[in-house]
C-alpha cells in the first residue's frame, strides 16, 4: 500500500486536510474512553479520504481535491435522499445556478404505490436560502416544498430541467419506532413484559445435534410462555461459514440476508418425513454414533454437527429438486412446490446466494482469490454443482418456512422472538461480493484504545459507504433489515452508534490510523422507523461503549430502546444508576462475562491473563469490585433482598443474583432479560471479544439442558419472582437507591 507523503507532521499543521475531511464527514479528532480529546494520524486521514473518493496521494493534492468536492457539491441540483417526517410536508433542497434558478421545473412525484403526481414549478417563486460563488459560477440554494401528506413508505421525487434530470427518493417515515399496546407506562394495566436469553448454539435438549436448533428455541419459548415471559432472545442466527473458510462466530456472518441452516429441524421437515431414505440414514448406526458424540461433548463442534444434519439435507434437497418416481418433484403442483416457488419469487436474490455458496464449496477458498470472471460477480452454471446450489436453496427454504411457525407464535405474546442484528459481516461472504460498491474495501470497523484494548480494536470487516448515492437508496440496508423483522418482535441493532459514525481503519495498518467517519443518521433512524411499524416490531440500540452525546437523545426521539446492563453500569463505580424506561434490562452481555464469573472479579483475572490488563490497573480494579461487592450487599440488605450474604463476601450465591434481578424487574424498564446461565452461576463466558484463536468463543454449551435447567428449582423461584415483580404486584421505585 502507498504511504500519504509527509504524514509525520502535526496535525495542525494540515488545516486544509481538516477542512477536506469536514466536506467527506470524516473526524478528524475524537474523545476518547477518558474523554480527552484525540488527534485523528493524518496519515489515516488522507488513506480514508482517499478510500471515500477523494482525488489525492498525498497532502500535496489537497487544495485541488477541496475545491472539487466543493464544486461537486454544488453541481448536485438534488439530494439523493430526503426524509419526511410523519407524512411532511417534505423538502427538497435544491442548488442552482444562475441560470437555473428561475427556470420551470418538470415535477413528477411516484408514491410507492405507483401512483404518479406531476406539476410544473416555478422556481423564480422560491426564496432564496443562501447563494455561493464556486470555480467562477454563481450558485443559489432554495427550498422546494412538496405539498400534502405523504403516506409512510418510499417515494420518488423527478426533477427535470433543461439539459439535466434528477431523482430523490424520499423517505416518508414516523418520527417514532413502533410501540406495541400498552407498553411504556407504570399505570395500572400497562405492559411490563420480561423474558430470556441464551444463544442458541448454547440451548441444548436430549434431541439435539450437538447445538440448538429451532424445536429447541420453540420449547424454550412455550416454557417462558408457561412461566408469564413473553420475550425469548438469542443470538443473530444468521449464515456463517462453518467449511471453507471457517467462522462460527454470530457476529461474523456470511450474510446478513439469509438464515444458518445449522438450525434447521431436520425430523420436522415434510419432505424428512416422506423420505424412507432419509429416514434409514438418519437412523443407522453410523449418523447415531455421531450425534451421540455430539451431544456428550462440552462444546458445539460446528463442522461435524454440520457435517451430519448436512448428511440428511442434502439428500432431502436431491429428492425435492430431482426424480421421484420417474417425475421431477418441482414440475408438479404439489403444495410444497408452489410454496416454495412463492419462497423463491419473494426472495429473488437467494437463487444468487445459492450460486455463490455452491461456487464457494467447488473454489474451496475465500471469493477474494477465485477467478476474475466470478470475482466480478459473472456466475455461469458450469461454475458449480447443480445439486449444491439446489441444496442452499432448499436449506434457505426451510430455514424460513420453520422461523416463520416459531414467530407466528411468538407475536402471540409481544414482544416475543428477540433478534440481533449484528454491525459487520465476513469479508469473504456473499453480501460483501454481490454489494461491494456498497462497501469501503480498503477500509476496515473497528474501535479506538480504550481502558481494555489499549492498542483498539481491529473488527476485520469492511465498512458501508457513508454515501446515499453508493447505498443505491439504501437497499442493502432496507433488505438486512426486513430480513430480521420478518421474524423479530423486537430487534437489537448491535452497535447503534453505527447510525451516527464508525471507526474506520486503513486496512494493513493498526488502529491509532483510524479516525470516525460521520453517516447520515437521519435516513438510517427514518428507515428504521418505516420498518419498524411495517412489521410492528420494537428496535433496541445497543449503546454501550464510547457513546457520542448526541445518540442517546437520538434514540429517545425515535423510540429506540436503550440498554441497562447492571454490570456494565458497575464498571467503574460502586453503585446502580436508575434505571430507564425507555430500556431494555439486563444483568450482562454475550460479550461480558457471566455475572458470577463478574462479582468474584474472574474477569479481572482472565484479562490479566491475556495480557490486556497491567498489574497496577489489575490491582485497581480488584480493589473496586470488591467495593461493588460490599456496597451492593448492603444496599440489598436495605432493601430487604439480601439476608444472609455478608458484605465482605466473595462467592456469588444465588440470593445475589436474585437481588439483581429483582431490582431490575421492579424498576420502570420496559422489558427485562434474564441470562438464563446467570441462574446456576455460570463463570465461563460466552466470549472474551478480542480473543479469537486464545478462547474457545462461541463453542461453550450451557452446563445444563433444557430438560434439566426447566425442573431446577433456583431457576424456577427467580423468574417466578420476576414474573410477580413485572406484573406490577410490587410498586416500582424505579431502580433509585
Amino acid at each position: 500500500m502507498r504511504r500519504a507523503r509527509h504524514s509525520r507532521r502535526e496535525p495542525r499543521k494540515y488545516p486544509s486536510l481538516h477542512r477536506l475531511a469536514a466536506l467527506y464527514g470524516v473526524e478528524t479528532a475524537y474523545l476518547d474512553v477518558h474523554a480527552r480529546r484525540k488527534e485523528a494520524n493524518p496519515e489515516g486521514l488522507v488513506l480514508i479520504l482517499r478510500a471515500l473518493g477523494a482525488p489525492l496521494a498525498g497532502v500535496e493534492d489537497i487544495p485541488a481535491a477541496i475545491r472539487e468536492r466543493h464544486e461537486a457539491d454544488w453541481r448536485t441540483i438534488a439530494p439523493p435522499v430526503a426524509v419526511a417526517w410523519d407524512g411532511g410536508p417534505a423538502g427538497i433542497e435544491l442548488r442552482l445556478d444562475t441560470s437555473q434558478a428561475d427556470a420551470v421545473a418538470d415535477c413528477e412525484l411516484e408514491l410507492e404505490s405507483g401512483e404518479r403526481r406531476s406539476w410544473k414549478g416555478e422556481l423564480a417563486e422560491l426564496n432564496p436560502r443562501a447563494a455561493v460563488q464556486v470555480e467562477g459560477r454563481r450558485y443559489v440554494a432554495k427550498t422546494l416544498a412538496l405539498d400534502g401528506k405523504l403516506a409512510v413508505g418510499y417515494h420518488k421525487f423527478r426533477l427535470t430541467l433543461p439539459g439535466v434530470a434528477t431523482e430523490t427518493l424520499i423517505l416518508s417515515a414516523p418520527t417514532r419506532a413502533y410501540q406495541p399496546p400498552g407498553w411504556g407506562g407504570t399505570t395500572s394495566g400497562s405492559c411490563r413484559p420480561w423474558g430470556v436469553f441464551l444463544p442458541l448454539h448454547a440451548l441444548h435438549s436430549a434431541r439435539s445435534w450437538g447445538a440448538g436448533d429451532f424445536r429447541d428455541l420453540d420449547a424454550l419459548l412455550d416454557w417462558t410462555h408457561g412461566l408469564g415471559g413473553s420475550a425469548v432472545a438469542t443470538l443473530p442466527l444468521l449464515s456463517t461459514f462453518l467449511e471453507t473458510p471457517f467462522d462460527p462466530s454470530p457476529y461474523s456472518p456470511a450474510s446478513r440476508l439469509f438464515w444458518n441452516e445449522l438450525y434447521i429441524d431436520v425430523e420436522r421437515l415434510p419432505e424428512f418425513r416422506g423420505s424412507p431414505a432419509a429416514q434409514s440414514r438418519l437412523y443407522s448406526a453410523e449418523v447415531a454414533r455421531a450425534l451421540e458424540s455430539l451431544r456428550t461433548g462440552r462444546r458445539v463442534d460446528y463442522r461435524r454437527a454440520m457435517a451430519a444434519k448436512r448428511l440428511i439435507l442434502e439428500p432431502l434437497a436431491r429428492e425435492f429438486f430431482g426424480e421421484a418416481n420417474g417425475v421431477a418433484q418441482l414440475a408438479r403442483e404439489t403444495d410444497r412446490a408452489q410454496a416454495f416457488r412463492r419462497f423463491v419469487e419473494s426472495n429473488p436474490a437467494v437463487e444468487d446466494y445459492a450460486r455463490f455458496r455452491a461456487v464457494g464449496e467447488r473454489e474451496r477458498r475465500p471469493w477474494i482469490v477465485w477467478p476474475e470472471r466470478l470475482r466480478a460477480g459473472n456466475i455461469q452454471p458450469e461454475d458449480y454443482d447443480a445439486a449444491a446450489r439446489n441444496y442452499h436453496l432448499y436449506v434457505q427454504w426451510a430455514a424460513s418456512e420453520q422461523l416463520t411457525t416459531l414467530a407466528d407464535k411468538a407475536r402471540r405474546i409481544p414482544p416475543g422472538l428477540c433478534l440481533d442484528l449484528p454491525v459487520g459481516l465476513h469479508p469473504a461472504g456473499y453480501d460483501v461480493w454481490r454489494h461491494r460498491d456498497s462497501f469501503v474495501l480498503d477500509e476496515t470497523a473497528g474501535a479506538p484504545p480504550d481502558i481494555i484494548f489499549t492498542g483498539g480494536q481491529n473488527w476485520g470487516f469492511p465498512p458501508l459507504h457513508p454515501d446515499p448515492r453508493r447505498q443505491a437508496g439504501y437497499r442493502y440496508y432496507i433488505d438486512c433489515l426486513r430480513q430480521q423483522l420478518r421474524f423479530a418482535g423486537l430487534l437489537r441493532v448491535d452497535h447503534v452508534m453505527g447510525l451516527h459514525r464508525l471507526f474506520w481503519i486503513p486496512r494493513g495498518y493498526d488502529p491509532t490510523h483510524g479516525t470516525y467517519v460521520r453517516y447520515p443518521a437521519e435516513h438510517l433512524y427514518a428507515i428504521l422507523c418505516i420498518e419498524s411499524h411495517r412489521h410492528q416490531s420494537v428496535i433496541a440500540g445497543e449503546n454501550l461503549g464510547i457513546v457520542p452525546r448526541n445518540v442517546n437523545p437520538a434514540m429517545a426521539r425515535h423510540n429506540i430502546k436503550r440498554m441497562y446492563v447492571v454490570q456494565y453500569g458497575l464498571s467503574g463505580r460502586d453503585r446502580l444508576r436508575p434505571v430507564e424506561p425507555d430500556s431494555i434490562a439486563s444483568l450482562n452481555t454475550h460479550d461480558m462475562p457471566p455475572f458470577a464469573a463478574f462479582w468474584e472479579g474472574l474477569d479481572i483475572e482472565d484479562r490479566r491473563a491475556l495480557g490486556f490488563l497491567a498489574e497496577r490497573p489489575a490491582v485497581a480494579e480488584r480493589r473496586l469490585r470488591a467495593l461493588v461487592r460490599k456496597s451492593m450487599t448492603e444496599f440489598f440488605k436495605r432493601r430487604g433482598q439480601l439476608k444472609s450474604a455478608t458484605a465482605d463476601s466473595k462467592r456469588c450465591r444465588p440470593e445475589i443474583v436474585r437481588a439483581f434481578l429483582s431490582f431490575l424487574s421492579s424498576s420502570p424498564a420496559e422489558l427485562v432479560l434474564v441470562n438464563l446461565e446467570d441462574l446456576w452461576l455460570e463463570r465461563e463466558p460466552q466470549n472474551v471479544p478480542g480473543t479469537n484463536r486464545q478462547r474457545p468463543n462461541w463453542r461453550r454449551k450451557a452446563r445444563h439442558s433444557l430438560e434439566e435447567f426447566r425442573r431446577m428449582p433456583q431457576v424456577l423461584e427467580i423468574l417466578r419472582e420476576a414474573n410477580r415483580l413485572r406484573q406490577g404486584n410490587a410498586k416500582s421505585d424505579g431502580g433509585k437507591r
